[in-house]
Order: structure tokens, then C-alpha cells, then sequence
């Protein structure tokens, strides 16, 4: 047998046999595995962002497992099993993949993607934003809004016209500041969205971007915390100023 459906099977095993002896396994439902399922995505996406990829290795048995135990939930309410859901997304990706499994010609990626959000609109769907999880991070939703419109044409032509844009609602947001008005923080989300789409067209994540800056400025605060607790200083007790000496300080060791 392949070795692949042989580890499959030992680890449907052992659901079935922690749901049956485990106490804690017994309690666990739908709701109870919700939170802790999103602890590990984003654990999982820590070990990306930090290229650590025997923790990816471990996070992606824990997602694993999490998949296993809503299927044996859903099985033992008579819902859905991991037979079901298994055929079900073969289904969906044969169906949604017309130039492997048909005739339709798609050679190059673009092409893919606006064949998936028709087929998707094909589907039932009343909008092509209909599969935009309301509760996304912000950032992240962003991207997605936009790759889905996308699909259907709804694009600007070239980054220039989007880094237009963006000065564009800089400019808007400067107004609202200096005039003090309610409608700082909408123009604020306005410019986010736009360089979030500008993000886009230069081929980057957004939020992969923000993961590595948020991560890069937390290594680096620490360590000018080290090089102030080796002079016998507490951050908390300095001015701006000698922060700052710091700050360039634990830049220059970074190189």
C-alpha cells in the first residue's frame, strides 16, 4: 500500500481510538476545537514566516489531526465523515480544474483564476465575494477582495495607475487630518486598501511584509534592550533621545 494512505489510515486509528478512551477528546465538539484549530494556523504561519521548517512539519500534523477530528464529529452526528469530505474537495477541484480534466485551454495563471471565480459564479453564487470569510484579518480580507474582483476583470491596467491611487488617498487622508474631521479613520482604511492592492501589482504578500517588519522590529527592541541591561539601563528610564542611540546601536548589529 502507499506509505501515504498507510500513515492516513494509522492516524484516523487513533482518532477513533481517542475519541473512544481519551476524556478530553470525548468532551471536544465543533466549537470547543474552533479556537485552538486557529492557534494553529497561525502557529503554522509563524513557522513559515520563519522559515523554520521542521516546526511547519509539526503544524501541519496538528492541522491534520484538527481536519480528522471534525470529520469523526461529523461523522458520529451523522453529518458528513472524512470519506465524504475527502470526495467532495476531489470533486470540486476536478470540476473547477477544466484544463486538466476537460478541454478547456488555461496556460498561464491568470487565466486559472478567472475561470475558477466563473465557474464558482456558475455554482449558485450570487457574487464572486461570497467566499471572503467575514471574519478574515483585515489585511488579509483585503487581498482576497481583491483577487476575486479580479477574477472577473474588475482591475486596474498597470501599478501605475494603482500608486496613483495611493497619493491619491494620502492626499484625501491629509485633508481629513488637518481639517479634524470624522473621517480620518475611513480615509485611513482607504489608503491601507490601496497600498494593499499596490502590494499586489509589485508581486508581494502584504501581510507576509508586515509579518517579517512586525518581526524584524520586535528583534531588534530586544535587542537594544540587551545592549541598555549590559550598560546597567532600563529602557522604561530613558529619554527618546538615548532610545534612539540605542535604537541605531542594535541596527548596527544586525549587520
Amino acid at each position: 500500500m502507499d506509505p501515504r494512505l498507510l500513515a492516513f489510515s494509522r492516524l484516523l486509528q487513533i482518532m477513533d481510538e481517542l475519541r473512544e478512551q481519551c476524556p478530553w477528546d470525548q468532551k471536544q465538539t465543533f466549537e470547543t476545537l474552533r479556537q485552538l484549530t486557529i492557534e494553529e494556523t497561525y502557529e503554522m504561519a509563524d513557522a513559515i514566516t520563519d522559515k523554520d521548517y521542521p516546526s511547519l512539519e509539526g503544524e501541519l500534523g496538528d492541522l491534520f489531526l484538527h481536519l480528522v477530528f471534525y470529520s469523526k464529529l461529523g461523522s458520529e452526528q451523522g453529518l458528513f465523515d472524512v470519506e465524504s469530505v475527502l470526495n467532495k474537495i476531489c470533486d470540486k477541484l476536478v470540476y473547477r480544474h477544466p484544463h486538466i480534466y476537460g478541454d478547456v485551454k488555461a496556460d498561464d495563471e491568470e487565466t486559472v483564476k478567472a475561470n475558477w471565480e466563473k465557474l464558482k459564479l456558475k455554482e449558485g453564487k450570487k457574487s464572486v465575494l461570497e467566499g471572503v470569510p467575514a471574519s478574515l484579518p483585515a489585511l488579509v480580507k483585503a487581498t482576497r477582495i481583491q483577487e476575486k474582483v479580479k477574477g472577473i476583470g474588475f482591475e486596474f491596467e498597470k501599478a501605475e495607475d494603482v500608486w496613483a491611487k495611493v497619493q491619491e488617498e494620502l492626499s484625501e487622508l491629509k485633508v481629513e487630518i488637518d481639517n479634524n474631521t470624522d473621517q480620518v479613520e475611513e480615509e485611513f482604511g482607504d489608503v491601507l486598501f490601496s497600498l494593499v492592492n499596490y502590494a499586489r501589482f509589485l508581486k508581494i504578500s502584504p501581510e507576509n511584509a508586515l509579518a517579517k517588519t512586525n518581526q524584524k522590529f520586535i528583534k531588534r527592541f530586544q535587542e537594544m534592550e540587551q545592549l541598555l541591561a549590559q550598560d546597567g539601563l532600563l529602557a522604561q528610564d530613558q529619554s527618546l533621545e538615548k532610545l534612539d542611540l540605542y535604537w541605531e546601536r542594535a541596527k548596527r548589529s544586525e549587520k
